[in-house]
């Protein structure tokens, strides 16, 4: 049973690796034994919590705009360089834009969906070949993609742009699934709740008591809960699970 969720020597790429949840699962399986790369944009970010990772594992930087095509590109070529193959491809990094319906601007769009769906695709088609490599009948490579409970239930706040990023996310998660699996490539989906994240900083600070409590399971999410599922998507336990979008947000999309 311990080999069966073991993700020990296998190589990760988390991107948006460097905080939030991208962080959570990054810690998570640099703890569980995998040798990660993290990706963020801002280089000295990027480095610092890499060499703090790497205190706990084995863990490294590779910066990256992934905005743009070219860039997904270059990571995947640098990975290649460094790596015979790639285990496991977390694709977290995203953006969030908030406005009124009236307001909403056309920059908000092109920036999240750049990020949040583009970066997705293409990233994944670059690594392809190299999870390929790492790919096997009993044990495939992983893609997990960072969706959102967001992309399942209508959102409270005007995030126009990022709800329907997010649920595109989740189809495009069940597409590349069908076009993968072939090649024994498992692609699956998490939609986290409210974790305790930058990007959910403001909203926690004004409402984290009240969503709290509107939770069926009356708390916000732990970095060990984000972990978890990573890990197990990521191990041997999940060989035979693809083309799912699994909500981890204490029953909120389903329950409340």
């Amino acid at each position: 049973m311990t080999d069966l969720f073991s993700i020990e020597g296998k190589t990760a790429l988390v991107t948006g690796g460097s905080r939030g949840i991208g962080l959570m699962i990054a810690r998570g399986f640099v703890e569980a034994g995998a040798r990660v790369y993290i990706s963020s944009r801002k280089r000295d970010v990027c480095d610092e919590v890499a060499a703090e990772l790497s205190k706990l594992g084995t863990c490294f930087s590779l910066p990256a705009n992934l905005a743009e095509e070219s860039e997904c590109q270059r990571l995947a070529s640098e990975i290649a360089a460094r790596e015979p193959a790639l285990h496991i491809l977390v694709n977290n990094a995203g953006a969030n834009w908030g406005a009124p319906f009236a307001e909403f601007p056309a920059s908000g769009w092109e920036r999240v969906l750049d990020l949040n769906v583009k970066s997705v695709f293409f990233l994944t088609r670059a690594c392809a070949e190299l999870l390929g490599k790492a790919a096997s009948d009993d044990d495939p490579a992983r893609v997990i993609n960072i969706g959102s409970i967001d992309g399942i239930k209508v959102p409270a706040l005007d995030t126009w742009a990022y709800s329907s990023s997010k649920a595109a996310v989740h189809m495009l998660t069940r597409h590349m699934a069908k076009t993968l699996a072939p090649k024994r490539i498992t692609v699956n989906a998490v939609a986290p709740g409210p974790f305790e994240s930058q990007m959910m900083a403001a909203t926690l600070a004004r409402f984290g008591e009240m969503i709290a409590k509107t939770n069926p399971l009356g708390r916000i999410g732990r970095p060990e809960d984000m972990a978890g599922v990573a890990i197990y998507l990521a191990s041997r336990a999940s060989s035979y699970v693809t083309g799912v979008v699994i909500p981890v947000d204490g029953g909120i999309s389903g329950l409340a």
